[in-house]
């Protein structure tokens, strides 16, 4: 036997770490052979062009892919997000046979005495024993969480790991790094104008397609009394016999799991997420973005793309998607507004957070900056509520696992930002009710987007508001029992009592703030009478939503 020394370098949140490999060459009967790696494949990782597995020998390396019961419990997990993850792994794991790669897949079944283990290190460890890999690889995994794990197993193990750039983004984690450094303001904008100009989307020549960056103003229309109108439902898509065997085991196993799977129309292969595309692109995004933040009874897709579940586990590309939208607008099929608009939330704003999420944990998932300490309410996982605007986005959350950005941030994240949520318990429970709730994505966007627990990383001023706000953008308050425009007495509004509530109780915290000193002048407007009307019925409403 002999040995050779070499070097492989990844990224980690401290900085470099070099990993020494002594590779093993054995000599059989004049036959040369290397010890297989052991790839993992996570379960939003379902992309055949991954880093990871592009030079995958079959011969020698095994692709390892497991369905653990604590990645489904470690949050309350909604069973449609059950379902829907572990269906598009098993149609991948197909997938990968298909095309000649030995897959080792660890799939859980109605009875868990089946299973080699509930966590994910113990289910690895069996493999581990029974494969006596030389090495692990995996693709930058989604959760520092998940990425801790692998790597303390490893270590507790004596096994190298080698940690691969995932190709699937447009900007590295040490990019991010490197943009971010030496600037005074790191913010979407400014990363959103670099992105564009690196890649060449929008572009014409140095400036910007239509002659502005963004076209926000265009973007934020309601729909009025009239209605959206008729519009064309999403694609759909029939459940198969894998889909319908996973589901008997969800509902079977995690039956007090909340939701149901009863309404399951989810892309789970590669060709059923991009026909979801091609339908987005052609009958609802030349109407995306006048009406991407408009709200409706009812209708919780609209002029929404539904393509996020497959996007964050890679069912999707995401340049795939960005390019879909530029030749719409190019073909002049679609817009420039709605395809700045799509294109600023893939190439812009989900890349900005992966970059702060990465930057910032460990750390990040801690912080409270407006030192909360309330529960999630109750009507966040059963939908039962009088106010009409929480009850229909959590009706849509609930049977689709859905709900679109002006929902989460304007109705849920909002009322519970003045609530006092504590974030990260508003972020656990959006790990637990969104398909496409992957913690790179999630974290950045409850904690500190919506919630405003980083003390503003993510944005510069919290996204608060009083309940005028969504009677502009929807018709839930014509059938509400309360009144928007009320803030104090039986009718008031909650959201409106808290909104006040919210400004009094933090009006030191802000007063520096430039965004916010409109906000707190008309705070000031109020008279002592009106505001201590106002505690004494916010505190009814934080009893009735302990």
């Amino acid at each position: 036997m002999e040995q050779e020394r070499i070097s492989v370098g990844f990224a980690s949140s401290s900085g470099e770490i070099t990993i020494e490999i002594y590779k093993q060459r054995y000599v059989i009967q004049d036959c040369e052979l290397f010890v297989r790696q052991l790839i993992l494949v996570l379960g939003d990782q379902l992309d055949h062009d991954s880093a990871a597995i592009q030079k995958l020998d079959p011969e020698q390396d095994a692709v390892w892919m497991a369905e653990v019961v604590e990645e489904a419990t470690h949050v309350w997990c909604h069973k449609l997000r059950l379902a829907a993850f572990f269906s598009a792994m098993r149609h991948f794991r197909d997938e990968l046979r298909e095309r000649g790669a030995k897959v080792l897949y660890h799939e859980l079944s109605e009875n868990s005495d089946n299973d080699r283990g509930g966590t994910f290190s113990e289910v690895l460890a069996f493999t581990v024993e029974e494969q006596q890999p030389e090495r692990l690889v995996v693709l930058e995994p989604g959760d520092h969480r998940v990425l801790q794990s692998i790597t303390e197993f490893a270590d507790s193990v004596s096994i190298p790991l080698k940690v691969v750039r995932d190709n699937h983004f447009y900007c590295g984690i040490d990019e991010f790094q490197e943009w971010t450094d030496g600037r005074k303001r790191i913010i979407l904008e400014d990363f959103y104008r670099h992105m564009r100009k690196k890649h060449d989307v929008l572009m014409d020549g140095s400036d910007p397609v239509g002659g502005e960056w963004n076209f926000d103003s265009d973007n934020r229309q309601s729909f009025g009394k009239s209605g959206p109108g008729k519009i064309k439902a999403p694609r759909s898509f029939q459940t198969d016999q894998i889909t319908q065997e996973v589901i008997q085991m969800v509902e079977k196993r995690f039956a007090d799991h909340p939701g149901s799977t009863g309404d399951f129309d989810l892309p789970v292969t590669h060709e059923q997420a991009r026909a979801l595309l091609r339908d987005f692109i052609k009958y609802r995004l030349p109407e995306f973005g006048t009406w991407q933040d408009a709200m409706w009874t009812d209708r919780p897709f609209l002029h929404h793309s539904r393509i996020s579940f497959a996007l964050n586990v890679h069912l999707l590309s995401a340049r795939d998607c960005v390019w879909a939208a530029v030749e719409a607008y190019e073909s002049g099929a679609a817009p420039i507004n709605s395809v700045e608009g799509f294109v600023r939330q893939i190439l812009g704003w989900r890349e900005f957070v992966r970059g702060i999420y990465w930057q910032q944990m460990p750390e990040y998932i801690e912080l409270n900056a407006l030192e909360c300490d309330r529960d999630v309410p109750q009507a966040y996982w059963d939908g039962e509520t009088e106010m009409a605007c929480v009850r229909d986005c959590m009706q849509s959350v609930i049977k689709h696992g859905y709900a679109h950005h002006i929902q989460r941030l304007m109705v849920l994240g909002l009322f519970s930002q003045l609530l006092g949520v504590h974030p990260r318990k508003f972020h656990d429970w959006h790990m637990a009710m969104y398909l496409d709730a992957i913690d790179w994505v999630s974290l950045p966007n409850t904690l500190g987007m919506s919630q405003w627990g980083d003390g503003g990383i993510v944005g510069t001023k919290p996204y608060c508001a009083s309940g005028n706000y969504i009677h502009r953008m929807s018709n839930y308050c014509s059938g509400c029992r309360f009144n928007y425009k009320e803030s104090t007495g039986e009718d008031a509004c909650p959201v409106t009592t808290m909104y006040w509530h919210f400004l009094d109780r933090h009006r030191d915290r802000f007063q520096n703030n430039q965004r916010m000193k409109f906000q707190l002048k008309n705070l000031d407007r109020k008279s002592e009478e009106e505001m201590q009307a106002i505690r004494e019925r916010a505190e009814f409403v934080l009893e009735e939503f302990g």
